[in-house]
């Protein structure tokens, strides 16, 4: 006679009992394969930050005797790149030269400098050390306060 359950416990017909192990087999390999695959998958790739160069040739921007420069390197296929020359150009006075350097009118000082991300925002002192940048459109205040820090900073080329 059969239990309720439709398993056999002894000498008769065992086909349910041998599907169930079956399916939990093919279970149980399952979980092993993908437990191991995840465990060989490397590591994501971390993200360097893209280059920002640390000394400029003044010669190469606006104004060299200005005792500031806010250099914008920029694309005119960027649209952050907009954002981030309308806010320099408010930086502009006697002592802040701003100067933007787009990739397609000025190749040269996008090469020279090794940018590969735009837009790069870097502020230099009157000997072109570059004393602040910013990867990325700075925020009007972000940018604002930067200048006005190495500025007050007492370093060269402060008023």
């Amino acid at each position: 006679m059969r239990p309720e359950s439709g398993f056999v416990l002894a000498g008769g017909d065992t086909g349910n009992v041998e599907r169930f192990m079956l399916a939990a087999a093919v279970v149980l390999v399952a979980v092993v394969v993908a437990v191991v695959l995840e465990r060989r998958r490397p590591e994501a790739p971390t993200q360097g930050s893209w280059a920002v160069p640390a000394q400029l040739d003044r010669a190469d921007f606006a104004r060299p005797d200005a005792p500031w420069l806010v250099a914008v390197f920029t694309s005119a296929t960027c649209d952050s790149c907009a954002q981030a020359v309308k806010r320099a150009q408010v930086l502009a006075s006697e002592t802040v030269a701003v100067d933007e350097a787009e990739v397609a009118s000025r190749p040269d000082l996008h090469r020279r400098y090794h940018i590969d991300a735009v837009p790069i925002v870097v502020v230099a002192d009157a000997d072109g050390v570059v004393r602040t940048s910013f990867t990325g459109p700075p925020s009007a205040t972000d940018l604002w306060a930067a200048v006005a820090g190495v500025r007050d900073s007492g370093d060269e080329g402060a008023d």
